[in-house]
């Protein structure tokens, strides 16, 4: 499970390292900036326990003010994803009745391209492969559906939240 989530954390932070051109300059803008990913919206009548865990594990993040992933987007088309997703450390409290889990002073930081056109964005890796998702944009909130990243164990739903630092 453990697992499952570290590669939500990576696929992510690979994920919003996309983006593509728009035909309005001021919209291609909208997403450059630093995000911070702070939460996991899901459905819980569907979602699946690895979907539940992780919402609760970037909802206590959040709640510490510990960003797990920060992704910026630069106005040159590069991206900065810097991921403590490895690092994660998840514990019960010392009483037994809930998550400890210490924020991550490690973290994996890489530096890629993106495009971003109508909704769409497109990272492009070192190694030139591209992963493309639809983004909603709305103020300082970017929105991801988590199935479209097509990871194990997340396949019911779910949105991945990302607030502009």
């Amino acid at each position: 499970m453990i697992r499952n989530l570290l590669t939500l954390f990576i696929a992510t932070a690979l994920l919003f390292s996309c983006s593509s051109d728009k035909d309005d300059s001021n919209q291609d803008n909208d997403i450059v900036g630093s995000w911070e990913l702070t939460a996991l919206e899901i459905d819980e009548s569907t979602a699946s326990d690895d979907e539940k865990y992780a919402q609760d594990i970037l909802s206590f993040l959040s709640a510490i003010n510990c960003s797990i992933m920060t992704i910026t987007f630069n106005a040159d088309l590069s991206v900065i994803t810097e991921n403590s997703g490895n690092y994660l450390e998840i514990n019960v409290n010392p009483g037994g009745t809930g998550l400890d889990v210490p924020c991550p002073t490690q973290k994996d930081t890489s530096i890629d391209s993106y495009m971003f056109e109508g909704g769409v964005l497109t990272y492009i890796d070192e190694n030139e492969v591209e992963t493309t998702v639809n983004v909603e944009i709305s103020g300082n909130t970017m929105r991801v559906n988590a199935t479209e990243l097509d990871f194990t164990n997340f396949n019911d739903g779910g949105v991945l939240v990302f607030t502009r630092k």
